[in-house]
């Protein structure tokens, strides 16, 4: 096993994370503020150390992507019928529209742009999971990711999604995972190593036991 491997299950754990919020915020209309957190500050960390420090540091990365990793074995293993079809739909499209960013260069610019606006703004809020940061990270995946030709599309109960602050923690969680999608490529992940990767991928995530 190597150490890069290990570095794409922490980027690969994120996208799961950030698909099973949306799944379960979609339908319930609210979602673990422990898990949410770290995955939100994760848009914000631009120039991070290493692959742990984007989501928490060494110490606290393994707990706040606890869901994540979680998933992530489930889908992997024998347990992938365990899984919300709904969460593996949300973690692939993750996966194939930031391949779609990946090729549109004249939008990363401006979501760098949009990331040191709404830092800026943090200052004046006392955590990211205030509502006027969620509507800044929902509006910045409006104004990007919403305008490309591929769209992921949320099922979920309607009571819940037509709920403005929900449908901003949907798209702010979006593009969590989106950031999440970008890591795990920029470590060499694609999408067919989690078919043929499995087996190495899923000793990488038992070793972060």
């Amino acid at each position: 096993m190597s150490s890069r491997e290990k570095e794409q299950t922490i980027a690969l754990s994120a996208v799961f994370q950030a698909a099973e919020l949306v799944s379960i915020l979609a339908k319930t209309g609210q979602v673990d503020n422990a898990s949410l957190q770290p995955m939100l500050d994760s848009i914000l960390m631009v120039n991070a150390a290493s692959t742990e420090d984007v989501y928490g540091g060494q110490w606290d990365c393994q707990s706040n992507l606890a869901l994540g990793r979680k998933i992530s074995r489930q889908a992997l293993g024998k347990e992938r019928s365990s899984v919300n079809p709904d969460t593996l739909r949300y973690a692939l499209s993750l996966i194939h529209l930031e391949h779609k960013l990946s090729k549109a260069p004249n939008m990363l610019p401006l979501i760098g742009q949009k990331i040191a606006q709404i830092e800026q703004k943090k200052a004046h809020y006392d955590s990211v999971l205030h509502e006027n940061m969620l509507a800044s990270i929902s509006g910045m995946y409006q104004d990007t990711l919403s305008k490309l030709s591929f769209r992921i599309q949320v099922h979920g109960d309607s009571r819940f999604l037509q709920q403005p602050q929900v449908a901003n923690q949907v798209r702010a969680i979006l593009m969590s995972g989106i950031r999440a999608a970008m890591l795990w490529r920029q470590l060499g992940g694609k999408r067919w190593h989690l078919i043929f990767k499995r087996k190495a991928l899923l000793n990488a995530l038992e070793s972060r036991n």
